[in-house]
């Protein structure tokens, strides 16, 4: 069984021969090639390698696009600011759109035009022509309040929430068509799923989340299903208070991060989306050892039932153990077994 086939036997519920080891890993992978993040996530053929090697060496079952939050904040001429090996964040003292009337001026930017969403969209190409259709491809966009923050700043866009609703919708709309169409080029390059991060939106409270970032939500996850790619959401953070909305995002599956009850999460989304995490990752992967990853890896398969995916709550930190990578693909093996695959 391959790790296509056992993400798709996973997501109907169905027996595998080892439940899908699927975590982020961004700077583990950079680390572990030995090259500088800086370099990752501006060379795609690195990106490319390090995603390969880490595939090659500990047998997991994921290769993703997933890197840092500027390439669409650069491609529409906003700043970044750069660091040698962690990651490029959009620069806090000039966002994009410190002045609101600057939104009218933006042009969509081309995700084939050059720039760093072409990067990416190459870098799925290049993952595409390595493991053809047996691993899943995961392409990534920034959802509708995280790239808000990137171009506004979060503190910003957090009082536009509360202040200026009709300037957030107006954003939003402009980000989800850039996202749509940056999903879109790395789909038709290969990329079958399409993760979706949106951290900003733990920041807010559930009747603002369900009256105005909900809707954007389920709007880009409608639009990136329609086209015939799979949706993973990804939201850090303590998202108790989404859940009820999350619901109805129609993701094919959701990451839970380590604050929140991964129990609780699937009491919220029901039987049938995927659900993965989640391990707290600097607790478990940097500062315990492989027996304890294991067993917290049965404990939250046991709270979340047949549609669960390995991983930890968050990205993977460099700096862990080898053994300790391998631990999820055990784990897995372990659950499967238990379960009479």
């Amino acid at each position: 069984m391959n790790s296509s086939e056992r993400l798709a036997r996973i997501a109907q519920g169905g027996a595998v021969d080892r439940v899908p080891v699927q975590p982020i890993n961004m700077m583990y992978a950079a680390r572990y090639i030995g090259v500088p993040f800086r370099t990752y996530v501006r060379d795609y053929r690195e990106l490319a390698r390090a995603q390969l090697k880490v595939l090659e060496d500990f047998d997991i079952d994921i290769v993703t696009l997933c890197s840092d939050p500027c390439r669409e904040v650069e491609d529409l001429g906003g700043a970044a600011r750069y660091f040698p090996d962690q990651s490029p964040t959009p620069d806090p003292l000039s966002p994009l759109l410190k002045d609101k009337a600057a939104l009218a001026t933006l042009r969509q930017p081309d995700p084939l035009g050059g720039g760093r969403m072409h990067d990416r969209v190459k870098g799925v190409e290049a993952l595409a022509r390595a493991v053809g259709k047996d691993v899943p491809i995961l392409g990534w966009v920034e959802g509708p309040i995280a790239e808000a923050a990137d171009l506004r700043g979060l503190s910003t866009i957090m009082y536009d929430v509360v202040g200026d609703e009709g300037f957030v919708r107006d954003l939003f709309a402009f980000i989800n068509e850039m996202e749509f169409n940056f999903a879109k080029a790395q789909f038709e390059a290969g990329a079958e799923w399409i993760g979706i991060g949106d951290a900003a939106a733990s920041q807010i409270d559930p009747d603002t989340y369900e009256a105005l970032v909900l809707p954007a939500e389920i709007e880009l996850v409608r639009r990136i299903k329609a086209m015939g790619a799979k949706v993973r959401m990804h939201i850090c953070g303590k998202i108790n208070h989404l859940l009820p909305g999350l619901a109805r995002l129609g993701a094919d599956m959701v990451d839970v991060d380590s604050p929140t009850d991964i129990g609780i999460a699937r009491q919220h989304l029901g039987p049938d989306v995927m659900i993965l995490g989640n391990l707290e990752p600097v607790g478990f992967f940097l500062r315990k050892g492989p027996a304890d990853i294991i067993a917290e890896l049965e404990a939250c398969a046991a709270k979340v039932g047949p549609r669960y995916v390995i991983g930890a709550g968050c990205e993977i930190p460099p700096g862990t153990a080898d053994a300790n990578v391998r631990a999820m693909v055990e784990a897995g093996e372990r659950i499967a077994a238990a379960r009479g695959r």
